[in-house]
């Protein structure tokens, strides 16, 4: 562990300290994916729950009429009354599958006196006059009986709309241009009526049930989280062995100070030993002169 000791100076601290800062964020923003994969999951068991359930009839579906429940969002009605044809609005900025456009809403009122909203469909932009539709279909006159799916009032845009059409499906302020009472904790989307119109807007596709890449997205961010520590070790791993290699070349140098350079400290090559009976070559002269002078 000695030679990991320059991890507790004030430099490698404040490199832990931005790791595990930067950790936290990958963290943070993992578990805010996976929160974002909770609520897409709610709202497809609550499509898959109640887009397709038994219709209710107006006694019970009135209390979602006036005051909303979320976890209700999608279900079935069933009502019977007459449209309101001079109470018919187009809603603007509708886009649908990435195509601009508009819908169409209209009151319907029923045997009972209540009054509610109906969301008949949705219709491109005009090409004859720029801000509407080009034809907007007229609803079946008389008594008719709609299917419908339940959705929330829709809050009031900072914004206005010319003569006959909404910001938004904002139903207070529909029911004042009425100059009626309405219910306006909800309206319905049209799902079918009989008698049916001659001509639709076009009708409402179910709502995605894909949950979207929020699980990967978690999984990807913390992987990041884990990569600066594993960043980190790799860097302190590099500087542990960099240190290693300094302390063995200052050893060296220091040996070599002490002893002098080209002492005996440095290898030579041995003197050869002199040749029995004979008178020793110039060579080996010199190598016996060198080594009584210390070389």
């Amino acid at each position: 562990m000695r030679a990991y000791r320059f991890l507790f100076t004030a430099r490698w601290l404040g490199y832990l300290a931005m790791a595990a800062l930067f950790a936290a964020a990958c963290v943070g923003l993992g578990m805010w994916q996976l929160d974002r994969r909770a609520e897409v999951l709610a709202n497809i068991n609550k499509i898959n729950t109640n887009y397709e359930s038994t219709p209710l009839g107006f006694d019970a579906a009135r209390p979602l009429f006036e005051n909303w429940d979320p976890s209700r969002e999608w279900s079935q009605v069933t009502l019977t009354g007459s449209y309101d044809l001079a109470g018919q609005r187009v809603v603007r900025n509708r886009p649908l599958n990435g195509q601009p456009g508009y819908e169409v809403v209209v009151p319907l009122r029923l045997a009972n006196g209540a009054t509610v909203i109906i969301d008949r469909g949705w219709l491109p932009i005009g090409n004859n006059e720029g801000g509407r539709p080009d034809v907007v279909p007229e609803p079946v006159t008389g008594t008719v009986t709609v299917t419908a799916r339940l959705r929330p009032a829709e809050p009031q845009l900072q914004r206005g709309a010319p003569e006959g059409q909404l910001a938004s499906i904002e139903l207070t302020g529909y029911a004042k241009q009425l100059g009626y009472p309405i219910l306006t904790g909800a309206y319905a989307q049209l799902a079918q009526e009989t008698p049916a119109a001659a001509q639709n807007p076009v009708e409402f596709p179910k709502p995605s049930i894909d949950e979207g890449p929020h699980l990967s997205y978690s999984m990807q961010w913390f992987a990041f989280g884990v990569l600066f520590f594993v960043g980190f070790g790799y860097a302190a791993r590099q500087q542990a062995k960099t240190d290693a290699y300094e302390a063995t070349l200052a050893a060296e140098d220091d040996q070599l100070e002490r002893h002098g350079r080209g002492s005996a400290f440095t290898p030579r090559r041995p003197a050869p030993a002199p040749r029995a009976g004979k008178r020793p070559t110039a060579e080996e002269e010199e190598d016996a002169l060198l080594d009584a002078q210390g070389y």
